[in-house]
């Protein structure tokens, strides 16, 4: 694990990637990671989420600034920029429920070949899916989703690179951790080694490339 700035590793991430980002309605997202995408300009991203929070808050910044060239989400309704530039097919976005969407990126991280749901089965989330059905009942196979970057929100750091989260804005963030190529982590702090005690170790250092520190706190 290295501890960047935020300009440094943001600079790794070409133009084109696909990007996994935490958060649930902003909370947990690395704003300052946001932040740094729309000053460098990085562009025509794939971006992996729970959804696309506001158009002045987390990944709907992305949005508004038109760096996001298809959005994968459980859902878009509190971003009204995200919606029109659906209608206006400006950006691709792919729908997936939300339950499904966590374990889809959980299968990546554990290295399943897909997994199994009746979520959706009879509705147009089952077009061009295969259908499996097992014991009379039918299943959508739902396959991995991998990135080749996550950027996730922690509470602290230790100088190992173990992550600790906050209550609910842990959400989405350490199966991201497990699902990506490279892993970037801002906290909120860099604290001893051993001053996170193993039980609140959230995310083990393993998993996290770089560290960058959000200022603000």
């Amino acid at each position: 694990m290295q501890v960047l700035k935020p300009t440094e590793v943001i600079e790794m991430i070409p133009n084109g990637s696909t990007l996994m980002v935490g958060g649930f309605l902003g909370v947990g997202t690395p704003d300052c990671l946001m932040d740094e995408i729309i000053d460098q300009k990085k562009k025509d991203l794939t971006v992996v989420c729970n959804d696309s929070a506001f158009p002045d808050r987390g990944i709907g910044k992305l949005i508004v600034a038109k760096l996001v060239k298809k959005l994968i989400a459980s859902h878009i309704g509190t971003n009204p920029e995200t919606q029109q530039q659906m209608i206006k097919k400006e950006l691709e976005v792919e729908l997936v429920p939300q339950g499904t969407l966590a374990e889809r990126i959980r299968a990546a991280g554990v290295g399943l070949g897909g997994i199994l749901t009746p979520t959706g089965v009879g509705t147009s989330v089952e077009n061009g899916k295969q259908v499996i059905e097992l014991d009379g009942k039918k299943y959508l196979l739902e396959l991995p989703i991998h990135s080749d970057f996550a950027l996730i929100k922690a509470k602290r750091a230790d100088y190992l690179g173990n992550l600790s989260y906050s209550l609910t804005a842990r959400n989405f963030n350490p199966i991201m951790a497990m699902a990506a190529d490279v892993v970037i982590a801002e906290v909120e702090e860099i604290v001893p080694v051993g001053a996170i005690t193993p039980d609140e170790v959230h995310t083990p250092n393993v998993l996290v490339d770089y560290v960058i520190v959000d200022g603000r706190h």
